[in-house]
């Protein structure tokens, strides 16, 4: 078994029909840029009545159709936001509180440890996040908040750090596949290759995501000597 094997986003994707929200950190391969990526995939309507808007350095999700909201607490949040020398991405309102406390010196885990996965039995959906960290070396923290058991009694909360590597991204997702209740993804973030050309990377994962189920992606290469941001948004439903 080869431990440090490194396959494409689209390799780890393709013919999935369901790893719900994922996020990707890591480096380009010529080593000139860190690069972030999150999408949503969505079963319900609405879950899918969604759309990425940018503002600024940020990220917002809004609904496509207001008048179709359901529930807005799980599915409104602002998936990426930027605090000093760090880039941050989640899957939830995490987020803000990720935010909040970087912004007044503390730390991502200390962050997390007052979060725990959504309310939404019986999948109990994993709280995902992550954090680049802009310096002498990029560096990237991601993390996934999980049930302990079945019941969602009890809160298990993972954190895995890395030095950015040319060429190399972690990619962590929310489910292994579809079910019923959805099983949580298991085990450390997953190895991606990360090309040079952002539009390649973008397609890469927006084309083998289940064409039922995708919603939107975001994509985002900064220039590690300039600050010079790139970024690529789609939208399914706009």
């Amino acid at each position: 078994m080869n431990v440090y094997e490194t396959k494409t986003m689209g390799e780890r994707i393709s013919g999935n029909p369901y790893v719900g929200r994922g996020i990707v950190s890591g480096m380009t391969a010529d080593g000139k840029k860190a690069a972030v990526a999150y999408f949503i995939m969505g079963r319900s309507d609405n879950s899918r009545n969604r759309i990425f808007v940018e503002n600024g350095d940020e990220v917002i999700i809004h609904p496509y159709d207001a008048s179709k909201v359901e529930d807005p607490s799980l599915i409104i949040y602002s998936p990426i936001r930027k605090t000093g020398n760090n880039l941050i991405a989640t899957n939830g309102d995490q987020t803000d509180t990720i935010y909040d406390f970087v912004k007044d010196g503390k730390s991502f885990e200390e962050a997390l440890e007052t979060r725990c996965f959504e309310p939404d039995g019986p999948n109990w959906t994993p709280r995902i996040s992550t954090m680049l960290t802009f310096g002498e070396k990029l560096t990237y923290k991601m993390s996934i908040l999980k049930s302990a058991d079945p019941e969602g009694t009890e809160c298990n909360r993972y954190t895995y750090s890395y030095t950015a590597l040319a060429g190399l991204g972690h990619f962590i997702h929310t489910y292994i596949t579809d079910g019923n209740p959805i099983p949580t993804f298991c085990g450390e973030p997953e190895r991606v290759s990360v090309p040079n050309d952002i539009d390649e990377f973008t397609n890469d994962i927006w084309n083998n995501l289940n064409e039922q189920n995708k919603i939107a992606i975001y994509v985002r290469f900064t220039d590690l000597e300039t600050g010079k941001v790139e970024n690529r948004m789609i939208n399914k439903y706009n």
